[in-house]
């Protein structure tokens, strides 16, 4: 597939990521307290959806890892807020069998070509596992996020989610400027500045709560 199709795909994911938290920023500046609009984590779907066959398309395993991991956890918020039983049945279980169908189609005689992904001759494995790390420590925001959500039974982004996704981001940045990957420069640059924004709403929240 040509670059500037697989670039397209990727810009355009990172388009909605921003665009989710540009949202969820300005509703929360608005009320003076985070919120968690439903439109945050439908655009959060989609572009995890767009996000992941980027990472397909350019082998880059970290990538599709951290996609992987909180592909459900958006669709679980949807739950929560009772705006995935809105969706059409054909588009819930679409999104619902997605994944699969990608790594059924990734096999290769029964054989899934792991390696591919594992020794990418275009990521040194320093920067590999550099990845990898940050794509775990992004992707845990959601899973800590996810486990509060359940804990309270409500969807909700506390400062936790923020202060992991500043570390998590920080780390991408630093993968993206030694993978010279524009996507994710871009995209998590715009929204560093955000999850930092956030952490200060929060805290002036509470200080007039107390």
């Amino acid at each position: 597939m040509k670059d500037w199709i697989v670039y397209s795909i990727g810009f355009l994911a990172q388009i909605l990521f921003s665009g989710r938290l540009f949202i969820q920023w300005f509703i929360s500046e608005k009320n003076k307290r985070v919120i968690t609009p439903s439109i945050f984590w439908k655009l959060s779907l989609l572009a995890s959806f767009l996000l992941f066959v980027y990472g397909y398309l350019r082998d880059d395993f970290a990538i599709m890892l951290g996609q992987s991991l909180t592909y459900f956890i958006y669709i679980r918020n949807l739950q929560l807020q009772g705006e995935w039983q809105k969706s059409p049945k054909w588009l819930r279980w679409f999104l619902l069998i997605f994944p699969v169908l990608i790594v059924v189609y990734s096999f290769n005689n029964g054989e899934y070509d792991m390696n591919q992904f594992l020794h990418n001759e275009n990521i040194p494995n320093w920067l590999f596992w550099l990845g990898i790390v940050s794509q775990v420590v992004f992707t845990f925001r959601f899973i800590y996020q996810w486990m509060y959500s359940e804990k309270t039974k409500t969807s909700q982004l506390p400062i936790g989610f923020w202060r992991l996704s500043v570390l998590g981001a920080s780390l991408i940045l630093t993968y993206a400027i030694f993978r010279k990957d524009p996507v994710l420069l871009v995209g998590h640059c715009a929204g560093l500045i955000i999850y930092i924004r956030n952490i200060f709403i929060w805290k002036k929240q509470v200080n007039e709560v107390s």
